[in-house]
């Protein structure tokens, strides 16, 4: 079987001559290429085809992850492994929305890494212990259920719905405990939020946004 390819993206010099010798120890992986900035790992990638790239965040230029999303761009069958400091919940979602099939921090032990290498290369996602949890603890989180026109505030919600059931203007002022003007001044702002000409063109909307049901 043909060795992986691994191209490993790296600015710190230690960090990097120690990634390169861990590589350089297992016969199944081969350093493809080094780069030390973003815009290199874009050219290199491209060049090189590898089959992993091994990408830090921080890097001079462009970021890495503005480096993933151009090498995911070209070419999605380049799996990026994040290997970073960072764990924080904007760095690993960021990555991941720009392509990134893993992240591993950078003082995960050996094996881990080199774990990490062989399940992007197969196409699993892979995560550092810290930064599973992270994902899990998101997700698990409760989603609020956006509302339904975001730009009206509750009465004028309120009063659309009602609109929407097919009620006047004198229907909803009684309904609502409210005078027959005030009804009128929250119909004609809602009809200028909405952006509609007429009731019935505001009924529709309401209707189809699931109101008045």
């Amino acid at each position: 079987m043909d060795p992986l390819h691994v191209l490993v993206v790296e600015d710190h010099p230690l960090f990097r001559k120690g990634v390169v010798a861990l590589l350089d120890a297992h016969p199944d992986l081969t350093v493809a290429g080094v780069c030390v900035s973003g815009e290199d790992a874009v050219a290199q990638a491209a060049e090189l085809r590898p089959d992993v790239v091994l990408m830090d965040l921080q890097l001079p230029g462009i970021s890495g992850i503005e480096a993933t999303r151009a090498i995911v761009g070209v070419d999605p069958d380049v799996r990026v492994l994040v290997l970073s400091l960072f764990e924080d919940e904007d760095s690993v979602f960021l990555a991941l929305r720009a392509g990134a099939r893993g992240y591993v921090l950078k003082d995960a032990d050996e094996d881990e890494i080199i774990s990490a290498i062989r399940a992007v290369a197969r196409g699993e996602a892979i995560f550092s212990q810290a930064v599973a949890g992270r994902v899990l603890a998101f997700f698990a989180q409760p989603r609020q259920t956006p509302k339904v026109f975001p730009g009206l505030t509750d009465r004028e919600r309120e009063i659309l719905a009602l609109i929407a059931q097919g009620r006047p203007n004198p229907a909803i002022a009684h309904s609502l405990s409210l005078s027959p003007k005030t009804v009128a001044n929250y119909v004609s702002a809602i009809f200028a939020k909405l952006q509609v000409a007429d009731r019935a063109e505001a009924m529709i909307r309401a209707r189809e946004a699931g109101l008045g049901s």
